[in-house]
């Protein structure tokens, strides 16, 4: 391991008593929570990188979903759609239920999701009024 370079550090920056009790601490808290257990660290990458998914999947959704928003703006189509959002939310709930998913999580998940894109709608639409 490299050791730590303290050289750029400058007397301000110096770590104060209290800051590196704190992260002793933090430190003695990690390894007692099983942070040098494999089987653990294995589970933790898994699930970093299904969260990484997660949200580059989101990004990729709000991409199309901006898309939508500035011609529903333009065609002069309102912002939500509760008759879709009513048909993803029986139809998604369905998908929990196939996966082992709490169906009621995920329509927590997906009226926050719709909620987002209407408010996206909404400023789609107040900046083609402006324009």
């Amino acid at each position: 391991m490299t050791p730590l370079r303290r050289d750029w550090l400058s007397p301000i920056c110096a770590p104060s008593k209290r800051a590196v009790v704190g992260s002793l601490a933090i430190a003695w808290l990690a390894v007692s929570a099983g942070a040098g257990d494999e089987t653990l660290a294995g589970y933790r990458s898994s699930i970093d990188d299904i969260d990484a998914s997660l949200v580059m999947l989101l990004g990729e959704r709000f991409k199309i979903t901006r898309q939508v928003g500035i011609y529903k703006a333009r065609v002069g189509l309102p912002a939500a759609d509760p008759q879709r959002e009513a048909e993803q939310i029986v139809r998604l709930r369905e998908v929990a239920v196939s996966v082992d998913l709490d169906p009621a999580f995920s329509e927590k998940f997906l009226r926050l999701v719709f909620a987002e894109v209407r408010r996206e709608h909404e400023l789609a639409r107040s900046d083609a009024a402006d324009s």
